[in-house]
């Protein structure tokens, strides 16, 4: 009776647990992708000597360099953009890299469902990407 107890116990519980955990894997999973997409892009554009566009579309919940929106993120994490006026689209806003190391500057909130999540900032003197809390 006890076992059948414990087994109970641990089916009931173990649900909520391996759910959490998968949503923080993911959340966590799109921050790496997103800041290695964005120190990627301002390498590329170092290397190469021409501008370089990271772009994210919020609500498709992609993103890329220039057009090609390759990666993808979870849909139920939530995408907020602050980017300069020129780099905005239908839909889509974009971070530019310059040959020099600068950008255009800007930030990418990504949140969790319960609002708890990540701020990544593009300083547009130095092109460097940082990590801090939103709101900060």
């Amino acid at each position: 009776m006890v076992v059948l107890a414990v087994v109970a116990l641990l089916l009931t519980t173990a649900p909520p647990l391996l759910s959490r955990a998968m949503e923080t894997m993911e959340y966590r999973a799109a921050v790496r992708h997103l800041l290695a997409g964005l120190k990627g892009a301002r390498q590329t554009a170092v290397e190469t000597g021409t501008s370089v566009a990271f772009t994210v579309a919020p609500t498709e919940h992609r993103f890329g360099i220039g057009e090609q929106l390759t990666g993808e993120l979870p849909s139920r994490l939530i995408l907020r953009l602050v980017v300069a006026d020129a780099e905005v689209g239908q839909d889509r806003g974009a971070i530019r890299f310059y040959p020099d190391g600068s950008a255009t500057g800007g930030s990418i909130e990504i949140l969790r469902p319960s609002g708890e999540g990540v701020r990544l900032r593009v300083d547009w003197l130095l092109g460097r990407v940082s990590q801090e809390a939103p709101g900060a």
